[in-house]
């Protein structure tokens, strides 16, 4: 079989699953993107490059799709000549680039890879009192929801990652889209062996040291990059062996709040609201997966917080670690850690409520590592590439059969 993957980024969610892949016999991948530097033997790279896209002229209610109608047009320019590329099915993620152009082109089935459908309530819009919308961004939200109708539309068959995700999709649709997740390699994400000292690369952890690690591609309100930071200083004050390892980049890979900090980066405008001891923290920028896999199996609590939205791939990380969790008690992570199990849930913004489990943790670490126990085992039984695998496949070939 011939699969043609699509993604404006390589090899986006598709990595796990496109290195099991190449493995196979009989299996040729292409993989159609715009950006992505990195590569998987056994799998032909085409790069894409756009030429135009949205501009202050373009109507703000459009912008969206038209960034996603020149990447699509830049991604059929890209294979037209590539005459000997015929894929007998296309999976494509709808978001940011749509496969209709390539369904003309080759006439084949469609998977789509759904992650979000844009609701203006009951998700991430609405969530957070200080940055609810105005009537015109809720608009806009409707409105970017129209490239993933077409990919819907288009495609054979559809999946998403979680229940949460594909519960947010017209409910017309939602027979066609199977619950799936990318697929955790459990070899690379588990908990390391101690060897004298705890520590993260070059990072050494005292023994004395109450470890609290918090990990997100890019500080912002999504991911409660904020709370965390009050959660933090309530912590701090009450417990001075307390320190925190903070990984990601100062950016924002969602949502508007570059819209409301005068300039700065959410994480100085943060920082910039109140006092901290900086001195408690150590901030490193994104780490290598074997670092961030000793970060979680040296933490002594690892928070992860977001607003109702796509699930992040660190979360199940971290479970697949060992780590022990306190998360925020949103969907979908309500799906992955039930409480008192698997880890611990906390509402988003009770802060005293954080502080009160947290220092029950961080009183007896060792009482609590059960739950991390709990958590790897359920990464092992629901999420782990060796299980999600044969259902990719068998997927594939159900999806491909129905040229």
């Amino acid at each position: 079989m011939h699969i043609l993957f699509l993604h404006q980024n390589f090899a986006g969610q598709f990595g796990p699953l496109l290195t099991r892949l190449s493995k196979q016999t009989n299996w040729k991948l292409t993989f159609c993107h715009r950006a992505g530097t990195d590569s998987i033997p056994g799998v032909e790279s085409v790069r894409y490059r756009t030429t135009g896209g949205a501009t202050q002229q373009t109507h703000f209610y459009s912008r969206t799709f038209e960034n996603i109608a020149h990447q699509s047009g830049a991604a059929l320019e890209a294979l037209t000549p590539r005459t000997d590329i015929r894929p007998d099915l296309i999976v494509a993620h709808s978001g940011f680039v749509s496969a209709v152009p390539l369904t003309e082109l080759y006439g084949c089935p469609m998977l789509a890879y759904l992650e979000y459908f844009y609701h203006t309530v009951g998700g991430d819009m609405d969530f957070r009192p200080e940055s609810r919308p105005t009537a015109e961004e809720r608009s806009r939200a409707r409105f970017r929801n129209a490239a993933i109708l077409l990919d819907l539309e288009a495609s054979t068959h559809a999946l998403s990652p979680t229940e949460w995700q594909r519960s947010r999709f017209p409910l017309q649709f939602q027979d066609k889209i199977d619950v799936l997740f990318d697929g955790i390699d459990t070899t690379i994400w588990h908990r390391k062996p101690r060897h004298g000292q705890r520590r993260v690369g070059r990072i050494v952890v005292p023994d004395d040291v109450e470890l609290v690690t918090y990990a997100a591609r890019g500080f912002e309100s999504m991911r409660g990059f904020d709370i965390f930071m009050k959660f933090a200083k309530a912590l701090y004050q009450r417990r001075p062996k307390v320190r925190f390892l903070v990984v990601g980049a100062d950016r924002v890979c969602y949502g508007g709040d570059a819209n409301r900090t005068g300039g700065k980066s959410y994480k100085e405008w943060v920082l910039a609201q109140d006092e901290y001891d900086l001195k408690k923290f150590v901030f490193l920028k994104p780490v290598p997966q074997n670092e961030l896999a000793e970060l979680f199996s040296i933490s002594d609590l690892h928070l992860y917080l977001t607003v109702p939205f796509v699930l992040s791939w660190s979360l199940l990380n971290a479970m697949a670690c060992g780590a022990t969790l306190l998360a925020s008690n949103t969907p979908p992570v309500k799906e992955v850690i039930e409480h008192g199990v698997h880890g611990l849930l906390t509402d988003f913004f009770d802060i005293d409520a954080m502080v009160k489990q947290a220092e029950q943790v961080l009183n007896n670490p060792a009482s609590h590592r059960p739950l991390g126990e709990a958590a790897r085992q359920r990464i092992l039984e629901r999420y782990d590439i060796e299980q999600t695998f044969p259902r990719h496949l068998a997927l594939f070939e159900r999806v491909a059969s129905r040229r």
